[in-house]
């Protein structure tokens, strides 16, 4: 076993024994990491993780094909040195449909390595440097941890952020609930109240954000007949969110808007 493998048991043992669920999980991933590492070169699928430029180093077949295939991506080109020599060098076929390629040497074949890069359609290199040995095909399978974090980008529009009306929306809800929302600045204050008709309007809470503001308004009817509250009635076209806890407000009766706009919009 090599070192990396001893110190992925080790470590993975020591986190196992924790009592965080976080550092359980984490041990688990290390112990099976080593035992991947630590598996016979003899077997035929290989399984590598390599970033971007980084050296792949692996075993390739000395009487049949050897099989390499890039996880989520392709091979777009080979580059290797040609000797000139048709007994001292291997032959590289890239496959179309899956965009793998297939690696063969001559018998007689008696460099002990192959070496070469490789470059893919998403534009990742890698250096490969394969052993030769054993009868048998071989299949290697590399794997870039930065396709998984592109493709997860990809599928979360704005890296991850919500939109603005979904994020208001959010904002709203955390409104309601009261007390602070992480990523705004909650001021509590009272502000002169205003008279639209027989409402009596007073913002109390005012949220602030890098792109949206929340503010909490109440509303009392000061008439002698009952008021449909709706959007129009307390906020501006330009509000992405409005919420009116009561909205058929009774005479003499109170309650509370919540209400959000976008930074830089009246």
């Amino acid at each position: 076993m090599s070192y990396f493998a001893i110190g992925s048991a080790a470590t993975g043992a020591a986190l196992l024994s924790r009592p965080c669920i976080g550092h359980r999980t984490i041990g688990a991933s290390l112990l099976l990491f080593a035992a991947a590492l630590a598996v016979p070169s003899a077997w035929a699928d290989q399984h590598i993780v390599a970033a971007d430029s980084a050296q792949v180093d692996c075993q390739a077949s000395a009487k049949d094909l050897t099989r390499i295939s890039l996880v989520e991506d392709e091979f777009a080109s080979v580059s290797k040195i040609s000797t000139g020599n048709s007994a001292d060098d291997f032959s590289v076929v890239n496959e179309p449909v899956r965009g793998d390629i297939y690696l063969s040497v001559p018998d007689g074949f008696k460099r002990p390595m192959l070496s070469f890069f490789g470059t893919s359609k998403r534009g990742y290199v890698y250096k490969f440097a394969c052993r030769i040995a054993g009868d048998q095909a071989v299949q290697l399978f590399v794997s870039n941890p930065a396709i998984a974090r592109e493709k997860a980008a990809e599928a979360a529009p704005g890296d991850g952020a919500p939109d603005p009306q979904e994020a208001a929306v959010q904002l709203v809800q955390a409104m309601y609930a009261g007390g602070a929302t992480a990523g705004y600045d909650m001021l509590q204050r009272s502000l002169r109240a205003v008279y639209v008709g027989d409402l009596k309007v007073q913002m109390i809470a005012e949220y602030r954000g890098a792109d949206l503001t929340g503010k909490v308004l109440r509303i009392e009817n000061k008439g002698k007949a009952p008021i449909e509250l709706n959007e129009a009635t307390v906020a501006p076209a330009s509000a992405l969110a409005v919420s009116i806890a009561e909205p058929k407000l009774a005479p003499g009766k109170v309650t509370t808007a919540y209400l959000v706009s976008q930074n830089g919009r009246p």
